[in-house]
């Protein structure tokens, strides 16, 4: 790592919540279920600050105690059930600006509703974004799904028909008519690690437009956001454990692969560009 690249982690943490009252608060084994991402990121040295951001009194207590800044009271009007990441981390850095602080070149995104967040693979994510970060406007960890996104469809509610996510693929025509077999894998971003470049928040999103993919096994989807995750969670963290011990032996590969963007009358909206390990 460069010693000019200046890394935060920024944890969102607000008081509201309606499928689990007060749940980045609520114990999960022996911490209060925001505490779990503090701990991570404190084992990662590439980490200048851990800052919490919350509109919640207690939470910014609780923060505090166990080793995480929390400087300020996030606005209640981008604090909502409707609230989004970019605001979030909009705020954040327009707060550091006002206060004449140091602005990080790289903002790691903890989201504590992740709390089985291995701190070997974040500093492992970390370490490789710092890389490439040149060449890509963040990371993402994703696991791969068995339902294939060239098979997937949304509804015309004008019309009541149903519209194909992707008409082509490379030269196969109509995917979501083919064998799954001639498809590529697809992806779903588990929510367990974001590392965003700083000057593309500064642009208006969280990701940009080329991400860089760490995969991780498909069982690693811990995010909670029901009473049935969070019990789900618990029960997973054994069989998680002894999983990665049986990866421990295998060889790690990176190559690239073009996911399509979707289609619409025939025109593609976006180019996205992924990268995995397998």
């Amino acid at each position: 790592m460069s010693n000019k690249t200046i890394v935060h982690a920024l944890i969102p943490a607000r008081g509201g919540s309606k499928s689990i009252p007060r749940k980045n608060i609520r114990r999960y084994k022996e911490y209060p279920l925001l505490v779990h991402s503090i701990l991570s990121a404190t084992e990662v040295p590439f980490i200048k600050r851990i800052v919490v951001s919350t509109d919640c009194p207690e939470i910014k207590r609780i923060a505090i105690e166990n080793g995480a800044e929390a400087p300020f009271l996030r606005p209640k009007d981008i604090s909502g059930d409707f609230s989004t990441d970019i605001e979030c981390f909009q705020h954040y850095l327009s707060w550091l600006r006002f206060m004449d602080q140091e602005v990080p070149d790289v903002i790691v995104h903890l989201r504590p509703t992740y709390p089985e967040r291995d701190s070997t693979i974040l500093q492992k994510c970390l370490s490789a974004f710092l890389l490439v970060k040149e060449k890509y406007s963040c990371l993402r960890t994703v696991v791969p799904i068995d339902k294939s996104l060239f098979k997937m469809y949304t509804i015309n509610e004008k019309e009541t028909s149903l519209e194909p996510t992707y008409t082509n693929f490379n030269d196969i025509k109509e995917p979501y008519n083919q064998v799954r077999q001639i498809l590529p894998t697809t992806y779903l971003h588990n929510g367990c690690i974001d590392i965003v470049n700083r000057k593309t928040i500064d642009n208006g999103s969280m990701s940009g437009d080329k991400m860089y993919a760490y995969v991780m096994p498909k069982e690693e989807t811990y995010d909670i956001d029901t009473e049935e995750d969070w019990e789900r969670s618990l029960k997973q963290d054994d069989d998680i454990e002894r999983l990665y011990k049986n990866l421990g032996s295998l060889g790690i590969r990176s190559k690239p692969i073009d996911i399509p963007p979707r289609t619409t009358n025939g025109k593609n909206n976006s180019n996205e560009h992924y990268f995995y390990n397998y």
